[in-house]
């Protein structure tokens, strides 16, 4: 209860950090007497969109941590431990990037990796994926995770996150607009937008961002495809994954909270079209046909 409490108090603080922002540049007075402005309307969706996007991405590692108990490896207190730390510092190594902070949580198996950037990340697995697999399905687990880091997928989401909640905002209010001028165009008495057009805002918002959404996870099914493969490379052969992603598949991946379903080493969705990771048979036929 206390994760979710401080998530949603989180986030109620970044709304009104961007909502104050929007303020103080006068950015939030885009519906006017005369209709929509629309480059002060742009600047507002961008300004929400991208503004969300990225505080929610430099607060990454600080959320992981809160939402699933996470603890950090300062000093290894056994020998797992150790093992954690060498293994992630020399696959870290490999693939040209500083060693990421290392973590364990409680919980079934499952491993996640995020953080702002390729010099600040934090990379975590569960209790019940060290105690499920064998050492080298554990490292192939840990090598995918540093190949997301590597190739900077979380900055990418960000960023097509970003472009996606842009155009919802800025969709939504002239779609609603338009419906409600349409609604209005026989009161002369009307003098602006009323209520309708706020409360159709709103509906569109949810409308539109259920279609964002699927193309969202598309590009994040797509990362789990590249991160497979580098996590062989980091190997030296592939077999260790297909292992991994074997095991994962009999043992029952854990799921990890909604916002941050999209880290994990194994996530599901209503349907596939809304999954954040490709399913686990496809991850495998693509491992054992790449060139």
């Amino acid at each position: 209860m206390k994760r979710i409490f401080l998530f949603l108090l989180t986030n109620m603080a970044v709304l009104l950090v961007l909502s104050v922002s929007a303020r103080i540049l006068g950015i939030d007075r885009y519906l006017t007497a005369n209709g929509l402005n629309m480059g002060m309307l742009l600047a507002f969706a961008a300004l929400i969109g991208f503004g969300g996007a990225f505080i929610s991405l430099l607060m990454s590692k600080t959320m992981a941590k809160w939402s699933t108990g996470a603890r950090v490896i300062e000093q290894p207190g056994n020998p797992d431990q150790a093992w954690l730390l060498d293994t992630v510092g020399r696959l870290a190594a490999k693939a040209g990037i500083p060693r990421p902070e290392v973590a364990v949580y409680e919980g079934a198996p499952n491993a996640f990796a995020t953080g702002p950037g390729r010099t600040n990340s934090l990379v975590a697995v569960s209790t019940g994926l060290m105690q499920g697999m064998n050492p080298r399905q554990v490292e192939a687990v840990l090598a995918h995770e540093v190949a997301h880091i590597a190739n900077g997928d979380m900055v990418t989401l960000t960023l097509i996150q970003g472009v996606v909640n842009t155009f919802v905002i800025f969709l939504s209010r002239v779609a609603a607009y338009a419906l409600d001028s349409f609604l209005r165009k026989n009161d002369e008495e009307s003098s602006g937008p009323g209520m309708g057009y706020f409360i159709t805002s709103m509906v569109f918002e949810i409308l539109f961002g259920i279609l964002a959404s699927v193309v969202v996870m598309y590009f994040s099914r797509q990362r789990e495809y590249r991160a497979d493969l580098g996590a062989a490379e980091l190997m030296g052969d592939r077999q260790p994954m297909i292992n991994a992603l074997r095991a994962l598949g009999s043992l029952g991946s854990g799921e990890l909270p909604k916002e941050m379903a999209a880290s994990g080493i194994s996530g599901r969705g209503m349907t596939a079209l809304f999954s954040t990771h490709p399913p686990l048979e496809s991850r495998i036929a693509a491992l054992q046909s790449a060139n």
